[in-house]
């Protein structure tokens, strides 16, 4: 998440003082990725000293307002073209447990996975919910029209992504099913027993509860 370009789009609408910054970032993303006025202060002052936004004056309140130069503008425009790059992927904790988990004594996997399942489905309910209020607050024709639609778009990114995970879940339990049986068989072609025969296919609670479809 890029804060120093998200403040930069707001202050490229005009004029903004610190705590308001924050309250207009949360409104946009649904407080998906809350700010604390620390954080806001300390990323004005690094986009300040790369000539990115300027101190300019005071409002009505006394509340010291910042606005976006050209170079800010600049970099601005630039974070909106350029893709956001997906070569060198972020440390995914989930898939770093996982792969951990691989053999590890005591640790029995599949109830790892099924556990994170049952979080991963009723975050994607959780989601689905919000986006059905965020679709309300749109058909209604409120004032806050831009935000709504900001926070729709946010809530479907990760209805999609909660599906996703749902999705690799079930195909990581299958793939332990299928080394298990596998390896079982080797186990009993060497001793002359019969192996066990694996179920067809691993369960699928993840796809039982899916989110009402993006509209």
């Amino acid at each position: 998440m890029s804060i120093r370009h998200g403040l930069l789009a707001l202050l490229e609408q005009g004029p903004r003082y610190g705590s308001q910054l924050r309250t207009e970032f949360e409104s946009r993303t649904g407080s998906t990725w809350p700010l604390n006025v620390g954080q806001v202060y300390t990323t004005l002052s690094r986009l300040e000293r790369d000539g990115m936004v300027a101190q300019g004056g005071e409002d009505e309140a006394g509340h010291a307002l910042y606005t976006i130069t050209d170079r800010g503008r600049a970099e601005l425009m630039t974070w909106f073209e350029k893709p956001v790059d997906r070569t060198s992927p972020a440390r995914d904790e989930l898939s770093i447990k996982l792969a951990m988990a691989v053999g590890a004594p005591g640790v029995d996997i599949r109830a790892v996975i099924q556990a994170q399942r049952r979080h991963t489905v009723k975050a994607m309910q959780d989601y689905t919910r919000l986006k059905a209020q965020a679709l309300t607050a749109l058909e209604s024709g409120g004032a806050q029209e831009r935000d709504d639609v900001a926070w729709l778009l946010v809530l479907e990114q990760l209805i999609f992504q909660t599906e996703a995970e749902a999705r690799w879940l079930d195909h990581c339990e299958a793939r332990l099913i299928r080394l298990s049986a596998a390896a079982g068989a080797t186990t009993g072609a060497a001793s002359g027993e019969k192996p066990a025969q694996p179920p067809e296919t691993a369960p699928r609670s993840a796809e039982t509860v899916r989110p009402a479809p993006l509209r």
